[in-house]
């Protein structure tokens, strides 16, 4: 594969360092300090939402990836939009950098606390409220109107194509081909309070968008697992397990990292610029998924960036496969400033 292709693996330490701080959607429960409990309150349970397999169908998948590695079915991605679904994480943010995580069962009602930073119940930090919001994993490709729900498809499926392809450029059919990146070598470990990684374990790219980095595995492993330990212990379960490796990526499009938007709400038209966007060029369209998921390696770079270039081909090949059109695209992140930590 050409190294172009995960020029998203190729980001500074220092910068993923912060990420992996920040970007973290679960924590050990050994973290949790005060008085709160590690058992929240429990919601009514609730039905599942409509299956995302009502907007596109195994033919239109196979038909979508047809060089696909066998390891990428399109049960594993219904099941694991459907599985994931049925959670959501509640995110509280205090003095920039402190969390609690509390994740819910919709389908039981009980909630958890699995990650509250050492830090949270001091004073200095209560003194310093910052943000709260709630990352509903249901509504994944399935919170608006069909159209929008498509544009939102097709948008994911050109991130998880381009990060997996392995064949001739500018033919779109090669997507899903890669498990893993190339380079197995590299541990990608970087220190990480929260994640700290496990010895002997390596956190190179795995699965639809390349999840890398221990504390992007200890993250995800919270959001999805309800417990940062077993995808830190066992990473390997992205390329062994398709079902795991589909939910790192639905968990990624739809999960707010520390300064940027969810792919998922720029998509669906819930994020607008505010005025800092404003002023670095920012604004929604397919172009802003770009910067989210590689802005500083793609964005701000020119209209001939290749990886850009090659994201946008797959997401109006996408497009025109599942029969819509995306009129005020906005697609390209060539004057746009990317994110700094």
């Amino acid at each position: 594969m050409k190294s172009i292709i995960l020029s998203s693996k190729l980001l500074c330490l220092s910068l993923i360092i912060l990420l992996s701080t920040a970007f973290s959607c679960g924590g050990s429960n050994s973290n949790s300090s005060g008085n709160e409990s590690s058992e929240a309150s429990a919601d009514k349970p609730v039905a599942p939402k409509v299956s995302i397999a009502t907007l596109v169908s195994e033919q239109q998948f196979n038909d979508l990836f047809p060089q696909r590695d066998k390891f990428y079915t399109y049960a594993a991605f219904i099941k694991a939009a459907d599985e994931l679904g049925m959670i959501k994480v509640k995110v509280t943010r205090r003095a920039t950098s402190v969390y609690q995580l509390i994740r819910t069962d919709k389908k039981t009602g009980k909630s958890k606390v699995v990650r509250q930073d050492a830090d949270w119940n001091e004073d200095w930090a209560k003194a310093k409220p910052d943000s709260n919001y709630t990352i509903n994993y249901g509504n994944f490709c399935t919170e608006f109107n069909a159209d929008i729900n498509k544009k939102e498809l097709a948008a994911f499926f050109a991130h998880i194509a381009h990060e997996t392809r392995h064949g001739v450029n500018a033919t779109y059919t090669d997507g899903l081909m890669l498990i893993h990146e190339s380079n197995t070598t590299l541990p990608y470990i970087a220190e990480n309070d929260e994640y700290p990684p496990v010895a002997g374990k390596k956190y190179y790219g795995r699965g639809p968008m390349q999840l890398s980095y221990n504390g992007n595995y200890g993250y995800a492993s919270d959001c999805i697992l309800g417990d940062d330990r077993i995808l830190l212990q066992n990473p390997e379960m992205v390329e062994t397990d398709p079902v795991m490796a589909f939910k790192t990526a639905i968990y990624f499009w739809m999960t707010p990292q520390t300064h940027k938007p969810s792919a998922h709400d720029v998509m669906t038209g819930k994020w607008q610029p505010n005025a800092e966007d404003k002023a670095e060029g920012r604004k929604p369209g397919f172009g802003m998924t770009i910067n989210i998921v590689n802005g500083e390696v793609e964005c701000n770079k020119g209209e001939n960036m290749y990886n850009m270039n090659d994201r946008i081909g797959f997401y109006q090949f996408f497009l025109k496969k599942l029969g819509i059109t995306d009129a005020n695209c906005a697609c390209s992140c060539a004057t746009m400033k990317p994110y700094h930590y």
